[in-house]
């Protein structure tokens, strides 16, 4: 293997095997968008790298059916896949609906049980993770899945420490995601781990993912739980948060707004959200901080004073207890700027 030395990321020529692992079902994203992220650093990195040389096994080589009606076309059969002496850099095993069929598939679990003491890392995609728990892979481990399967992962494999906010978790060699488009967020951060920031920032760029957002960013969304909201009048106050984050939004008043009492308004607000009116507003808020932190050049204090927080250390308070890290580190990190390590789109 030679190496050189460009954009602070070293060439070479050997790339890493990436093995992902299918099964009729899943869900055709868990499997395109981590191998179309991984495949893009080859148009950054210098000429002549090869990063990863990736291949889609099933239980027969040839067309599998996704949870889409779209075919995938599986490189290999696990027997064949058995037989490469090749290392395996990375192992990966998708989700979707065929999840549950999956795990009592005596081929697919016994290639995982092979596979994964021979891989350097184990990725899990959105409900994969359920097949690594069911092998006892993640017994004693942090691990998370899509939010809906996150109690039942709780529940059926209670030695595995389930961290149901998070997009992705790592722990020791094995990494698992939330669901679906946290997929391709994780394997930013894998890429990012072999090639560096800089190469992991221009692929993100590249496939219009607006920010390479952090493992431990909550699954939590203002506005999915907005549009999900079944009661009319909570459906008008989510609405109404999020469109008033700057205007003093206490439990007396959104109750007002929705015609209830306060008692009842809080009740009806936690069976429609999963939280309370308070958290709910802070959350909204602080998702309004990270959108003006990595999209505008405003102050911490205009930002603090728009978003509804009064004034810049309570919201540097709240954004650093639930996000982890400060807003003026967050900004650093990603913030996207015309000017920042832009390069010319690839051919």
């Amino acid at each position: 293997m030679t190496k050189q030395e460009a954009n602070g990321t070293a060439a070479q020529e050997t790339p890493r095997r990436v093995v992902m692992v299918t099964y009729p079902d899943a869900h055709i994203l868990d499997i395109a968008g981590p191998i179309e992220v991984l495949s893009g650093a080859a148009l950054f990195l210098p000429e002549g790298t090869a990063p990863y040389a990736m291949e889609l096994v099933a239980q027969q080589a040839g067309p599998v059916l996704t949870t889409s009606g779209i075919s995938l076309q599986a490189d290999r059969a696990f027997n064949d896949a058995r037989q490469d002496t090749r290392a395996m850099d990375t192992l990966i095993i998708s989700g979707g609906h065929g999840t549950s069929a999956a795990l009592t598939d005596p081929a697919l679990m016994d290639f995982i049980a092979w596979a994964v003491p021979r891989a350097r890392r184990v990725v899990s995609i959105c409900t994969g993770a359920m097949i690594l728990a069911e092998l006892g892979m993640l017994d004693g481990r942090r691990a998370t899945t899509h939010w809906w399967w996150c109690p039942i992962l709780s529940r059926k494999y209670p030695a595995v420490h389930v961290e149901p906010d998070s997009i992705f978790v790592r722990d020791g060699p094995f990494w698992t995601s939330a669901g679906v488009t946290s997929g391709m967020d994780l394997a930013l951060a894998l890429l990012e781990e072999d090639w560096g920031h800089d190469i992991a920032l221009q692929v993100a760029r590249y496939n219009v993912m607006y920010v390479m957002r952090p493992g431990g960013q909550t699954q939590f969304s203002a506005n999915l739980l907005a549009q999900k909201a079944e009661d009319p009048a909570i459906g008008k106050t989510l609405e109404y948060i999020l469109s008033n984050l700057g205007q003093p939004l206490t439990v007396t008043a959104l109750a007002a707004r929705a015609c209830m009492s306060e008692r009842s308004f809080a009740r009806k607000f936690r069976e429609e959200t999963g939280v309370t009116p308070a958290h709910y507003v802070e959350a909204a808020r602080l998702q309004a901080v990270r959108v003006a932190l990595e999209q505008t050049g405003d102050s911490i204090d205009q930002i603090a004073r728009r978003t509804g927080f009064q004034n810049a250390e309570r919201m540097r308070r709240a954004f650093h207890r639930q996000i982890g890290v400060s807003a003026n580190d967050y900004r650093a990190r990603f913030r996207f700027s015309p000017a920042e390590g832009d390069q010319e789109p690839p051919d």
